[in-house]
């Protein structure tokens, strides 16, 4: 855990860095390039796959407002970060390029029903595996393990972790695991929530909320945006397990992307990948287990 939260607090280093030196530094760092396309990929009984490569393309559910996890540029569109990578990343073994991607921003509440409804073929976008989300949808890996904090503006001093909520409006986005957790474990913190985290922190600053909480990374990248309003307080309290979101009876397609989550990771693409985007500032970290079912 505190090797963890070492790499996020160089995170939130190197945003505030970007802070000071251009205006869109956040959306530069995270470019970690996709390998080529692989050619002659087959998937026999993977009825997403067919439907991929007869559409010849392939449509990856992400978020949009976490920088150097998955963000999108308001100016040009660009989408960057870790998630953003990982999921190239995949594409690429599957037989797509760059230029055969489309990214779908898809809010947290809306994430089994996109991929039951098939609106998306997998999702890459903090997506924590949990037993209840397995009844509805399947996951491949976990390929990176992040923590549940909270973010609290800066002059406050009243809440220093989870068992100081009592009273406290804290926020969260719909349908997030660190939302529910909340609700279940501190029943005394009154809870508000919305689609996206960025609504939340526009809540915080006009003094509608107490907290924002989710996991740690995502906050203290906010926190480095505004350094001089917003703080991350506490410990983590909780382990989250970011998974690859595909259709539940898709055994065929989450072997494979388990199979190139492996290898991405025994290769070494997998640090580059977070070199380049959540390693910026130099520090370490190393790929979670894979839980294959």
């Amino acid at each position: 855990m505190r090797m963890r939260r070492m790499a996020v607090l160089a995170i939130a280093g190197a945003l505030a860095l970007s802070a000071c030196g251009k205006d869109s530094e956040e959306e530069d760092a995270g470019a970690a390039p996709a390998p080529s396309a692989a050619t002659g990929v087959t998937l026999e009984g993977s009825p997403t796959f067919d439907k991929m490569t007869s559409r010849g393309s392939v449509v990856i559910g992400v978020k949009e407002d976490q920088p150097n996890l998955g963000y999108k540029d308001p100016t040009t569109g660009e989408y960057s970060g870790f998630d953003i990578s990982v999921a190239k990343y995949i594409a690429s073994k599957l037989g797509f390029g760059e230029d055969k991607i489309e990214f779908k921003a898809v809010p947290s509440a809306n994430r089994e029903t996109a991929i039951q409804g098939g609106q998306i073929d997998y999702y890459v976008g903090t997506y924590s595996i949990t037993d209840k989300r397995k009844e509805q949808v399947s996951f491949a890996g976990p390929y990176f393990i992040a923590g549940q904090d909270l973010l609290v503006r800066k002059d406050d001093n009243s809440i220093t972790g989870p068992d100081t909520l009592d009273g406290k409006t804290v926020c969260s986005v719909t349908g997030s695991t660190p939302l529910q957790r909340i609700r279940d474990e501190y029943k005394g913190a009154k809870t508000i929530e919305f689609q996206k985290y960025s609504q939340c922190v526009d809540q915080m600053l006009s003094g509608q909320v107490d907290a924002i909480t989710t996991d740690d990374a995502i906050l203290l990248g906010y926190a480095a945006q505004q350094p001089d309003e917003l703080k991350v307080v506490g410990k983590p309290f909780s382990e989250e397990k970011y998974g690859v979101g595909l259709p539940k009876d898709d055994k065929v397609l989450r072997d494979k992307v388990n199979d190139v989550i492996e290898e991405m990771e025994t290769s070494g693409e997998w640090q580059r990948i977070y070199d380049a985007t959540l390693g910026q500032s130099g520090s370490t970290a190393t790929p979670p287990p894979l839980e294959r079912y």
